[in-house]
């Protein structure tokens, strides 16, 4: 598992956790800030992924 993956399911899990509190204390900015954080999370698990699976393939 490489620094990326780490990092961005990190970074997934906190965008959850502030997504689904906004939504709870019905703050849409909240909600959406973390929704954003959530997907920028996923995208860089996805690349820490495909970076290992690159250094597996070489």
């Amino acid at each position: 598992m490489n620094k990326d993956q780490v990092k961005g399911r990190v970074e997934e899990a906190k965008g959850k956790v502030k997504e689904v509190t906004g939504k709870m204390l019905g703050d849409k900015g909240m909600e959406v800030e973390g929704n954003v954080q959530k997907n920028v999370g996923k995208g860089r698990a996805g690349f820490g992924d495909l970076k290992e699976d690159m250094q597996k393939n070489k």
